[in-house]
């Protein structure tokens, strides 16, 4: 005999209409944020694939600009911009001029959509000589001195027209000294997304590759949080939003699902995952190999950052996705 008062799940599941009504989470064009890498070349029609990265590459302004137009007409609605410049110095210095390749690909995105957020990767490791995130003294990142560039960099990206500016640098009251930066030059309105809980994780190898940012000595564990550490999380989060950030970010992203949800549960400001050059890497390459089915491994990624609590997801798939929800 069956009971009839056990509970009945499979009701609420028994057609795709049924289970879209009564969806708990759900993935939109408005919560994926694109990063593109852009170099400084003379070579208009320059387009690099990057090796550990299949399907993404390192642009010129030219490329780049056909790239984001695609995406756009497939519904893109923000993006953030790495720079690769010509030439790299001990101090950063392409970061804050105001000709610097992201400086230039913000005015060019902005003058074509006015209306798209684009977002400045704000740190100094893809234009250092050494590929460290600060000034460099006797191979240890100085935190102070580092943060007066980073507010000229900050600066320099509100100047071009950046939405948002993106600190990831992990550098100690980097948010205050840029949030001080940003209202004495005027851009009080300018949005700070802090990568306010940044690890030092083992999934950045490709965006290395991609950013041409590999450390020519150490690593970054000085200044990035150690993965063994979720309380940790905490103090960054608060520290950051004390200083002035309006968006928190976590990253990595699945690795680190249970610190968006902590940081969810704790704050009520917006809440940002990146799903890293790592996580991208090895999905697409089981993907290739035909061990797991890329769409839906990559719509299910997604869900699970939303389920966690986060509000924007930074993802190399925004523009496959884009297409998905097309369908």
């Amino acid at each position: 005999m069956i009971p009839n008062d056990f509970y009945r799940g499979r009701r609420l599941r028994s057609s795709l209409t049924m289970r879209e009504l009564v969806r708990e989470n759900q993935v939109s064009a408005s919560d994926l944020i694109m990063p593109y890498f852009v170099v400084e070349t003379d070579d208009e029609d320059f387009k690099k694939e990057i090796s550990s990265m299949p399907g993404q590459y390192q642009l010129s302004l030219k490329q780049l600009e056909k790239r984001v137009e695609e995406a756009v007409n497939n519904g893109l609605k923000s993006c953030i911009l790495f720079g690769i410049p010509a030439e790299k110095d001990d101090v950063g210095s392409q970061a804050y001029d105001d000709s610097g390749i992201v400086q230039k690909a913000i005015r060019l995105l902005k003058d074509r959509w006015p209306n798209l957020i684009v977002c400045a990767d704000t740190c100094l490791c893809e234009y250092t000589s050494h590929g460290h995130c600060g000034i460099v003294k006797n191979e240890y990142v100085q935190n102070d001195p580092t943060l007066n560039l980073l507010a000229r960099a900050a600066v320099a990206q509100a100047r071009a027209g950046a939405d948002i500016v993106a600190p990831s640098d992990m550098m100690d009251g980097r948010v205050a000294a840029i949030r001080d930066a940003l209202d004495e030059e005027g851009f009080t309105n300018t949005p700070i997304m802090s990568y306010a809980v940044k690890y030092a994780s083992a999934f950045y190898g490709p965006f290395r590759e991609a950013a041409e940012s590999t450390p020519q000595f150490g690593d970054r564990k000085t200044y990035q949080m150690d993965p063994p550490n979720s309380r940790e999380a905490m103090r960054e989060a608060v520290a950051d939003l004390e200083e002035g950030a309006d968006i928190l970010m976590v990253k990595p992203g699945m690795p680190y699902l249970d610190i968006i949800r902590q940081v969810r549960d704790n704050f009520d400001t917006p809440v940002a995952a990146y799903q890293v050059s790592g996580e991208y890497s090895m999905i697409k390459a089981a993907a290739l190999n035909g061990w797991v089915d890329e769409e839906a491994v990559v719509m299910e990624s997604l869900i699970a950052f939303k389920r966690a609590g986060a509000d924007l997801i930074l993802t190399y798939f925004t523009e496959d996705v884009l297409k998905v929800l097309n369908k």
